[in-house]
């Protein structure tokens, strides 16, 4: 399955692991500082831009990135981008990484990234992202809908993930990861503290309007995000959420596709709800 071939197994945790996931801690934007052994990552609050990261390995093709906002400045405008790039952080030169990833990265060739709405992106949020077999960015939101980001990844090559900590976004922590289809998970990490929301700046909400520094034009966010109809979905039928070992078959009234033929059947019948979302199963 594309770059999986180059990435070997977790000597520590066995075939079953997919290695520690961490923020590379030699490629750093400037005005970012990583704390918790190199999964939390803050942006200095007095700006925007600067905040670029990287993975700390290649991740395969269909491993979900799992992150958790943990701060936000809604004065600033934009929010969080997410990507690939097929070419290893630790290779560039000393000016790397530039100040955003859009445009200063997505204007050469083997680096994908996207925005994601800012609506999506509240301290406590939790959300994933990764690349399909068909080089598909697909995001989903805490609302657990997934969106199509943008295509053309190429999955010939080993991946390393982008985030860029940018704009409203200050602080993004690293959950985890978990490959589709096999159930391989990241190394095991100690539980993630509180997100601490007196933290964050959410003068928006108060009725202050979001600012660009003076003499400063941000780029555009060129949000092109669509929710996956059906035809896209096939491609990203996910496991049963119960027994983890058949395709999820089913569609919930709820609209969750979560649950294979037979768990469907036990689910309804000795809990009534849905395993994502907990609503009513009718």
């Amino acid at each position: 399955m594309g770059n999986s071939k180059s990435i070997e197994f977790c000597p520590k945790h066995g075939r079953h692991c997919l290695g520690p996931l961490f923020f590379h801690k030699g490629v750093l934007g400037t005005q970012v500082c990583l704390s918790l052994e190199g999964r939390r990552v803050e942006r200095n609050r007095e700006t925007f831009q600067n905040g670029l990261t990287f993975s700390c390995r290649p991740v395969r093709v269909q491993e979900k990135i799992h992150l958790r906002v943990e701060l936000c400045d809604q004065h600033w405008n934009g929010a969080l981008r997410v990507g690939f790039t097929s070419i290893s952080p630790s290779s560039c030169g000393p000016l790397f990484p530039p100040a955003m990833a859009i445009p200063d990265l997505t204007t050469t060739d083997r680096y994908w990234a996207s925005p994601v709405p800012s609506s999506l992106n509240m301290p406590g949020a939790e959300l994933r992202f990764w690349v399909t077999p068909k080089g598909v960015l697909v995001y989903e939101g805490p609302n657990r809908v997934r969106y199509l980001l943008l295509k053309g990844v190429d999955v010939r090559s080993p991946l390393w993930a982008i985030i860029d900590v940018y704009g409203q976004t200050r602080a993004v922590l690293l959950l985890g990861s978990k490959q589709k289809g096999c159930n391989k998970r990241s190394c095991p990490v100690p539980p993630p503290p509180p997100v601490s929301y007196e933290d964050s700046c959410m003068c928006v909400n108060k009725g202050h309007p979001s600012c660009t520094p003076r003499g400063i034009h941000l780029p555009t966010d060129p949000i092109t995000t669509t929710q996956m109809d059906s035809s896209a979905e096939l491609d990203l039928v996910e496991d049963c959420a119960v027994c983890l070992s058949l395709r999820a078959s089913v569609v919930l009234s709820c609209g969750h596709r979560c649950l294979c033929q037979r768990c469907a059947v036990r689910v309804t019948a000795e809990f009534g709800i849905c395993p994502v979302c907990r609503q009513s199963i009718r």
